[in-house]
C-alpha cells in the first residue's frame, strides 16, 4: 500500500472557501481516477510561523503503478483545478509506503 501525501498550507481568508471545494469537489474528482481507495483529510495542529492553515490529504494507493498511472493520466488536470486558489496556497506531495497497521 502506498499513500500519496499531499500538505497544504492555505492563506485563512479562503480558508473555508478551499475547504468546501476539498471535500465536495477535489477529493471526489480524484477518487473517481479509480486509483486511490480512499482518502483521509486531517488538519495539522501547529501554528505555522508563515502563517495560513495547514491540511494533510493522505490518498491510499494500492501499488506503485497504479500511482504512476495517476501522475501520467490524471494529476496535471487535478492540480489545474486548484487554478481558482492560485497564490493563496503551497502544496508539497510526498509517497509513504504503508509498513504495519495496527
Amino acid at each position: 500500500m502506498i499513500i500519496y501525501n499531499v500538505t497544504i498550507n492555505v492563506e485563512e481568508e479562503i480558508e473555508k472557501e478551499w475547504l468546501i471545494w476539498m471535500q465536495e469537489t477535489h477529493i471526489p474528482e480524484v477518487l473517481q481516477t479509480k486509483k486511490f481507495q480512499s482518502a483521509l483529510m486531517t488538519k495539522v495542529r501547529v501554528e505555522e510561523d508563515m502563517g495560513g492553515v495547514t491540511y494533510s490529504v493522505q490518498y491510499s494507493c494500492p501499488s506503485q503503478e497504479m500511482l504512476e498511472a495517476y501522475y501520467n493520466e490524471d494529476q496535471e488536470r487535478m492540480q489545474l483545478s486548484a487554478n481558482k486558489f492560485a497564490g493563496k496556497f503551497v502544496a508539497f506531495r510526498t509517497e509513504l509506503e504503508l509498513i504495519s497497521q495496527h
